[in-house]
């Protein structure tokens, strides 16, 4: 089963600083609270995902399979109990910016996809609040 979620942000921050930080791997990982930790690995980013409903964490390699800098980012991530796609892309818009974020989650294993239906909002909300503090940090 596949879960897709989109949602667009409405950001009263710079586009070039969410440009910034949607551009940075290890940011992006850093605003998912089930990736506990990641590392560098050349181009390939492993996040380390808790997954309570398999009881471990498993290695998701990430890279970036397409950028227009400034406004587009896409990655992909792999693993033995799922793969995910996410994109960004920002549009500058009056008073900040607007980024529309798409993210497609393929569980491998029964209840990954259950698990990240329930938790995708509730991951967007809290990148959209992190975009917002690191715009006016």
């Amino acid at each position: 089963m596949t879960v897709r979620v989109e949602r667009t942000f409405e950001l009263s921050v710079p586009a070039e600083d969410v440009w910034e930080f949607i551009a940075d791997p290890g940011k992006r990982a850093s605003a998912i609270s089930v990736v506990s930790d990641y590392e560098e690995r050349g181009d390939v980013t492993v996040w380390f995902v808790k997954l309570p409903v398999l009881g471990r964490t498993v290695e998701v390699e990430t890279r970036d399979v397409e950028r227009r800098d400034g406004e587009y980012v896409k990655f992909v991530g792999k693993s033995s109990v799922l793969n995910v796609t996410g994109e960004h892309e920002l549009e500058p818009a009056d008073d900040g910016c607007r980024l529309t974020n798409t993210f497609v989650v393929e569980g491998k294993l029964p209840g990954v996809e259950t698990f990240f239906k329930r938790r995708l909002d509730g991951e967007l909300d809290s990148l959209e609040r992190e975009l917002e503090e690191a715009g006016h940090a």
